[in-house]
């Protein structure tokens, strides 16, 4: 099946408009890598989300109005809740990254930045499809389902050497009420 995404992007804070191609096909991995089998019908082929390319000063404020956190952090994922309407892409909901945050994790990790972007976009669009990792069953099938996907793209392990599931993660997806929730979208 193939997958048509259109991708909204708003860009500020010093990134390039060639980081919206490494966006778009981190996106498009993570939608065709991700289990969205249902037994009762058969998964969109069209599907839109928003991406905010920005600072650490406009993702600390989203996290501090939506999740009550007065800090900047990677990736905020805000899944929509808008039905599937038949022969329209699914909107999936919003991702916003942050320029600095990135660019410091990168080098803190000794990861090329472009690979640890791919990776922060797989992981927010999964958030966006109903993937989460506040229970450890739950994340460490995230985990497994982002390392396949980040091998089609020629990323490694970002969590090889790391005690991942222990880490109190920053990047959480957040719903209107600012509690992190599994949008309602269901996956078997």
């Amino acid at each position: 099946m193939t997958i048509k995404l259109d991708i909204d992007f708003t860009r500020n804070g010093g990134w390039a408009a060639d980081d919206e191609t490494i966006v778009r096909a981190a996106a498009e991995a993570a939608i065709a890598g991700a289990d969205l089998a249902d037994e009762d019908e058969e998964p969109p082929s069209s599907y839109a989300l928003s991406v905010l390319l920005t600072d650490d000063t406009t993702v600390q404020g989203l996290n501090r109005d939506w999740r009550g956190k007065d800090s900047a952090t990677n990736v905020l994922s805000f899944p929509s809740d808008m039905p599937v309407v038949p022969g329209e892409p699914d909107f999936l909901g919003d991702i916003a990254l942050a320029r600095e945050t990135l660019e410091r994790e990168a080098d803190l990790d000794g990861k090329p930045l472009n690979d640890h972007l791919r990776h922060l976009v797989v992981h927010g669009v999964l958030h966006l499809l109903g993937y989460d990792h506040l229970e450890t069953a739950e994340a460490e099938e995230m985990e497994a389902t982002e390392t396949r996907i980040l091998a089609g793209l020629g990323v490694p392990d970002p969590y090889a050497g790391t005690d991942a599931l222990e880490d109190d993660t920053e990047e959480e997806m957040v719903t209107v009420d600012g509690v992190p929730d599994r949008p309602s979208r269901e996956r078997s």
